[in-house]
């Protein structure tokens, strides 16, 4: 073992009959870690597979296969590989396995992923291993392989699995195309797969157990632009919305919540969209709010959104880096009572702002909080192709651009990167804008046609729905 920039290697020298075949006269493997000891462990491993590939090698220059030390299933599965009945088993290209290669990935203990990002690796590994095999060595997948792969994707109807439940990526999309189906997956989605598994790939090259990356630059043209993937509400729909009996008066905000009734609860389900149109919040920094990141800021009330928590740890996850920011709230939020609600959660000894959102199987508060809102806009008959409560957000961007909002302080109030995601260095001097530069800004936002002072009447006339 080596110890190298902080990092434990296992080296071995190639012999010498084998270097013309190898093409180097070392191996170098990394053990991915710091530990002495745990780098002891996985060495024995990684030595084991290094004396396979030697013996292997040894196998394509015509000498005699040591099957002690190749093993019998890698002996079995390189026969049953082979086209020629009397081509060595050697003679294939035999090493780590597509399925050992993508664990070892997700394993990985440098990798600090979001529940959110393991999952979809998770669904990128069994739809992959369904088409390419599990057991497929690495080194013997070709780019032409990778293409055949995407065109089984670009096949492949939504919801696939629950379809055709006894049939195989393969088949289902065979099937597909013969029937000429167009409830296809996007584009979007396509890519998507092809990049989780480009960087396993990528992963895979760094380790040394592989090459190249044999689907580099591997894509399907999405005709879809961007900005239209995702729509921001209509003012028909936004008045749908908040018209709904949620906000002009429900049974209660559970089941209730959609049938007309005295109530007029004001919790976590009424001002959540309300914070997203005002405040540029996406949901998931909106539904993990701490009762702590409503503060005061040069006297200026406002939203601190941040990861650090002084409840739970880990329990608060951010996009981006810019996305850490201070948002005065907006005076539309404050005349609706939004600092008489925050005092209430504070005096209950909350400290969780929405305590009633739950965390989801994700690690997301927003997903369980996404399932209902899908059901609250199409019970309000306000549902739309391509709006989603990120439409939300996107009617901030807009609102923003029509309020004249200077473009970096409107970037400052969504959190939103620079074009192309890299800072410039004049963002590196200075402290940022003034509070009280937000809370100007901010205020000057507004939705033509859309009157929200009636969601404020008679607010604590019921004290039973404010629980």
């Amino acid at each position: 073992m080596v110890r190298k920039g902080g990092r434990f290697y296992y080296r071995r020298r190639v012999p010498g009959s084998l270097t013309g075949i190898v093409g180097k006269r070392e191996i170098w493997r990394s053990l991915g870690t710091d530990s002495p000891t745990v780098a002891l462990r996985r060495s024995h491993q990684i030595a084991a597979a290094i004396e396979r590939d030697f013996e292997l090698a040894h196998g394509r220059s015509g000498r005699t296969v040591d099957p002690m030390i190749v093993c019998e299933a890698v002996w079995k599965s390189a026969t049953e590989r082979a086209p020629d009945a009397q081509k060595s088993p050697a003679e294939t290209v035999i090493g780590a396995t597509l399925g050992e290669v993508y664990d070892a990935y997700m394993s990985d203990p440098t990798r600090d992923w979001s529940p959110t990002t393991r999952m979809a690796y998770g669904t990128t590994r069994k739809l992959v291993m369904a088409i390419l095999g599990e057991t497929t060595p690495i080194r013997s997948i070709t780019r032409s392989q990778c293409r055949e792969m995407i065109e089984v994707l670009r096949w492949l109807p939504r919801n696939a699995s629950k379809l055709f439940p006894n049939l195989t990526p393969v088949e289902i999309a065979e099937r597909s195309k013969a029937e000429g189906r167009d409830d296809l997956i996007n584009a979007a989605n396509i890519n998507t797969y092809v990049n989780k598994l480009g960087g396993v790939f990528n992963w895979a090259v760094k380790e040394e157990l592989l090459d190249r990356n044999p689907a580099i630059g591997l894509r399907v043209p999405d005709p879809t632009l961007r900005r239209d993937k995702r729509l921001p509400f209509s003012t028909s729909q936004l008045r749908a919305i908040f018209s709904a009996p949620l906000y002009t008066g429900c049974l209660d905000d559970q089941h209730g919540y959609a049938a007309p009734g005295p109530n007029r609860p004001r919790n976590a389900r009424f001002w959540i969209p309300l914070v997203s149109m005002f405040a540029g919040l996406r949901l998931n920094e909106a539904c993990q709010l701490d009762v702590a990141d409503v503060r005061r800021i040069e006297g200026i009330a406002c939203f601190v959104v941040t990861e650090r928590s002084d409840e739970i740890a880990n329990d608060k996850r951010l996009k981006t880096n810019s996305s850490e920011r201070v948002v005065p709230i907006h005076a539309t939020l404050l005349d609706l009572g939004f600092m008489n609600f925050v005092e209430r959660r504070q005096s209950a000894g909350e400290s969780k702002l929405f305590a009633e959102v739950g965390m989801g199987a994700t690690g997301y508060r927003s997903t369980t909080f996404s399932q209902w809102f899908r059901r609250f806009v199409a019970r309000a008959g306000a549902g739309s192709p391509k709006t989603c409560f990120h439409s939300f957000r996107h009617g901030f961007r807009d609102a923003l651009r029509e309020a004249r909002i200077d473009r970096d302080i409107a970037l400052a109030l969504g959190g939103w990167a620079s074009v192309g995601g890299a800072a410039s260095v004049s963002d590196a001097y200075g402290r940022g804008y003034r509070v009280a530069t937000l809370k100007e800004a901010i205020d000057r936002v507004g939705y033509d046609g859309l009157d929200f002072s009636r969601l404020g009447e008679n607010v604590d006339s019921n004290p039973d729905a404010m629980t």
